[in-house]
């Protein structure tokens, strides 16, 4: 049964909202089951990172990761973010995070790191199941790389899906590995999808800073070097082309527009460690920067596998509304405890009963 744990009204202050209420609301099931009850076109992002296939147990027999095979794994992930495309607007835009694994016999070798499939006990699993994962039944062999993300993205594109960007998640403080034929991983993919062609995207809202020497050259002013007689050569001068770039920089920047150059598809983000239970926390930092970049301001934002509720954190400061589906109770009271605190350091909350349980009203 569908049941709506929390239910927080929030007057978010920010610069373009004018002070529009936003909310954030968690739903606790199967995302399955709780995605059918969302309308359609219903919501204008989509931001998620989904269980990793065999790499966690999340302490429910429903949940996602631990199917018996890949396949079967990209099956139900394929199915769960074709109703994603239902619910998400025309304009709308999905940010999956998803990670990889390695494929590895059971028995005499010895598994490798982030292993799919050994003798030893799954990470944060207590009775050591694991899913037998023979490599050989997925055209793998002991110690590949699945390459999970790549087949992943490629059945949402054959399923509708338009795959605009591959955006690698560079941590430079990555988990540390006992490797010592291959390099220690590091990264993590993004996955920019779209339901049309044409979508709602703020690339200003993520562009990189100025450099002090763009800045320097907009004051000053740039004449060039005039090093070569380039209209003897009948070619064009750099410099004037250079002269035209910081012109147009400078009348941007009087008029308060952005002047960085475009988001690149590398993003430096630390991975930051949570006291809750949570075992893989997405950094309130990559959330931030899809929502910015895909969610308008006062629109909403969907976590269906909303974990420690990093999403509605970052919505919620961001001026955004979010709905987060998660199936795991306990993770639910840690998103819960972690969300609220940052709406008592800014507003002053009265909690009303409602027959969906307690519904947080802000009343400042």
């Amino acid at each position: 049964m569908l049941k709506v744990c929390r239910h927080w009204l929030v007057p978010v202050v920010h610069a373009k909202s004018n002070g529009v209420t936003m909310a954030v609301t968690i739903l606790n099931g199967d995302v399955r089951k709780v995605l059918p009850t969302l309308e359609d076109n219903s919501v204008d992002c989509i931001v998620t990172s989904p269980p990793y296939w065999g790499l966690r147990d999340y302490g429910n027999a429903d949940q996602i990761g631990l199917e018996p095979t890949m396949h079967e794994y990209l099956d139900t992930m394929v199915s769960v973010c074709r109703e994603l495309r239902r619910v998400l607007k025309p304009d709308g835009t999905f940010w999956l995070n998803i990670g990889d694994s390695y494929a590895a016999n059971r028995g005499g070798s010895t598994p490798p790191p982030e292993t799919i499939a050994s003798g030893d006990k799954m990470r944060g699993r207590k009775d050591g199941y694991n899913p037998s994962r023979d490599p050989k039944g997925h055209g793998l062999k002991h110690k590949d790389l699945c390459m999970i993300p790549n087949r992943l993205a490629i059945l949402l594109q054959e399923d509708g899906w338009y795959v605009r960007s591959e955006i690698i998640w560079h941590k430079p403080n990555p988990m540390p590995e006992s490797v010592r034929d291959r390099p220690t991983n590091s990264h993590e993919k993004v996955w920019l999808l779209t339901k049309s062609e044409k979508y709602y995207y703020d690339a200003d809202s993520i562009r990189e800073a100025p450099s002090e020497s763009l800045l320097k050259q907009i004051k000053e002013g740039y004449e060039g070097n005039g090093t070569k007689d380039y209209e003897s050569a009948k070619v064009q001068n750099p410099s004037d082309t250079k002269k035209r770039i910081i012109e147009n920089a400078r009348k941007k920047l009087e008029a308060g527009l952005p002047i960085g150059a475009n988001a690149k598809n590398v993003w430096t983000i630390t991975t930051k460690s949570f006291k809750g239970a949570h075992f893989a926390t997405m950094p309130v930092d990559l959330a931030e920067r899809c929502i910015l970049a895909g969610c308008p301001v006062g629109g909403t934002v969907l976590d269906p596998f909303g974990g420690a509720g990093t999403t509605g954190f970052a919505a919620n400061l961001n001026g955004r509304n979010a709905t987060l589906i998660e199936l795991n109770n306990e993770y639910v009271s840690i998103a819960e405890s972690r969300i609220t605190p940052n709406l008592l350091e800014h507003f002053e909350v009265k909690d009303e009963q409602t027959n969906d349980g307690p519904r947080f009203v802000a009343t400042g």
